[in-house]
């Protein structure tokens, strides 16, 4: 699904399949609920914040994209963060990437969203043909050490998206009264 459209186009979770599918199907719908609450809306509106928060709908887009790549890239490859997060000081602004998103574009958001989940889909596959979802990441917990299944990551970016994607509801109705679940 991309952008084009406002209309709720979401594809609904299998109701029967295997497991891994229908992880990746709760994820692909709360990946597209994003994509619903900001589609259609301008720069001003994605940057429009709900008093008292700071929290904007392209500071989501951003904020996720960086969540998708920091998971798939870092965390499971046990690579490098790519741009634009490696240039980041991060000690100066932990909040980067919900910050600087008022400087993009709203085409700029939404590709950099775009392809996070594209290159985050292509790791997640690749995943499950060597290893399946009990397959453990190259990167540890920095509490314990220990090392992610890919059923825990994939479960937690569902639980992510479903969080923020609350946020989004708010944030969208407040923009142009929009609601939906």
């Amino acid at each position: 699904m991309g952008f084009e459209q406002a209309a709720d186009v979401r594809l609904d979770p299998p109701l029967q399949a295997g497991e891994a599918e229908t992880l990746l199907g709760f994820l692909a719908y709360h990946r597209d609920t994003l994509r619903w609450k900001t589609s259609g809306l301008d720069a001003v509106d994605l940057r429009r914040p709900l008093a008292p928060s700071s929290m904007t709908l392209g500071g989501l887009l951003k904020h996720l994209a960086y969540v998708e790549d920091n998971w798939w890239r870092v965390v499971w490859l046990g690579s490098e963060p790519s741009e634009p997060w490696a240039a980041v000081d991060w000690s100066q602004d932990r909040d980067w990437e919900w910050h600087s998103a008022a400087a993009d574009s709203p085409e700029e958001l939404r590709a950099g969203f775009d392809a996070a989940v594209a290159r985050s889909d292509a790791i997640v596959a690749a995943a499950l043909a060597s290893g399946g979802l009990d397959a453990t990441s190259a990167g540890a917990d920095r509490h314990t050490g220990e090392r992610f299944t890919l059923r825990w990551i994939v479960v937690h970016l569902v639980e992510e998206y479903a969080r923020h994607n609350g946020h989004a509801d708010l944030l969208r109705e407040n923009v142009d009264g929009l609601v939906g679940e």
